[in-house]
């Protein structure tokens, strides 16, 4: 396996095992516990982590219609998408609270899982012009969208989104090294 398809299936295999341990160590009352730096609780901000696994599997087939387009109208796209940052921010927010009553404790490490599973098969079938297909991104939209990625950019985005809300989790665990 080339380097970066074994690091991203390596972090992905990370992340799965962190959320696993978080769940599995954390009390009712840690999960309910504000996060840090979000209006999300610790248990509304772990699905926003699975999450962004899961909108990768939307993203992908998303960059591969985009990106046949004329570029002017990739980069016209991407601009109609920052001027919804507004509304996205909003549904972002909610869905994610909302989210996390159907994808809860008991049932958002197994939704990891099967996604992180489908998501490495995908990876395993990925040809080199495959993942240097791309499309401008709305960059108002997340830190970790660029004016241009790639379909490796996108594999890759999910776990930089997870370490990064890690990090803002109260729940006074570590999670499993």
């Amino acid at each position: 396996m080339e380097p970066f398809r074994e690091q991203t299936v390596t972090d992905y295999s990370r992340a799965t095992r962190e959320l696993k341990g978080w769940l599995e160590n954390a009390t009712t009352s840690d999960l309910q516990r504000k996060s840090n730096g979000t209006r999300w609780t610790n248990e509304e901000l772990l699905f926003h982590m699975v999450f962004g696994y899961m909108i990768v599997r939307t993203l992908l087939p998303l960059v591969r219609v985009v990106s046949s387009l004329p570029p002017s109208w990739r980069r016209a796209f991407a601009a109609g998408l920052d001027m919804a940052t507004g509304p996205f921010d909003v549904v972002n927010y909610w869905g994610s609270r909302a989210a996390a009553m159907v994808y809860n404790r008991h049932r958002m490490s197994r939704k990891l899982e099967k996604t992180v599973t489908a998501l490495t098969r995908r990876l395993q079938h990925e040809s080199p012009a495959s993942l240097a297909m791309s499309m401008p991104f709305p960059t108002r939209w997340d830190p970790f969208f660029t004016a241009d990625m790639a379909l490796s950019d996108i594999y890759s985005y999910a776990t930089l989104h997870f370490d990064f809300h890690a990090k803002q989790l109260s729940l006074g665990l570590s999670g499993p090294e």
